[in-house]
């Protein structure tokens, strides 16, 4: 005969029959998110971005540039003007790793900004992380071109 040392109640019962669901949201001031990006543009923290933009928490404004090409002192002076100053810039260079122009880099590096280089979808997740870890951090994306890497060639 097996017994229990702990008998369970009716509204014990009813607790296990329950099924809960927690959806975690993001705490109020954690930041903007990049929830999502495509060839058109981006979703950030629920505003839709068409093109290249620049994210500058909490302002996202869209990005005069059309590739990391076009990623030039001027075109970055915005990032420096900031007060409070960013200490990090993530630039996404669309499809893959692009190399800036060194002279960007060392403008950004005078002005006391570190900057971090990625293609764009990596670019994205350590905005993100970054913005997590609630460091003063913005971005410079460029969107990625539609993937034809799956595609099946006939």
């Amino acid at each position: 005969f097996l017994s229990r040392a702990h008998r369970l109640g009716p509204s014990d019962d009813e607790l296990y029959q329950r099924t809960t669901v927690s959806v975690m949201q993001k705490e109020p001031g954690s930041g903007v998110m990049i929830l999502s990006y495509s060839p058109q543009g981006f979703n950030i923290s629920g505003d839709r971005v068409l093109g290249p933009c620049a994210v500058l928490p909490p302002a996202i404004l869209q990005w005069n540039v059309g590739s990391y090409k076009d990623i030039t002192e001027e075109s970055v002076s915005l990032f420096h003007m900031l007060e409070p100053r960013i200490e990090i810039l993530v630039l996404g260079t669309g499809e893959r790793l692009e190399r800036i122009n060194p002279s960007v880099l060392a403008l950004l590096k005078k002005k006391g900004i570190a900057v971090e280089v990625q293609d764009t979808p990596n670019a994205c997740a350590t905005f993100n992380f970054l913005t997590s870890e609630r460091r003063l951090a913005a971005a410079g994306l460029i969107p990625p071109p539609i993937s034809t890497a799956l595609k099946v060639q006939e």
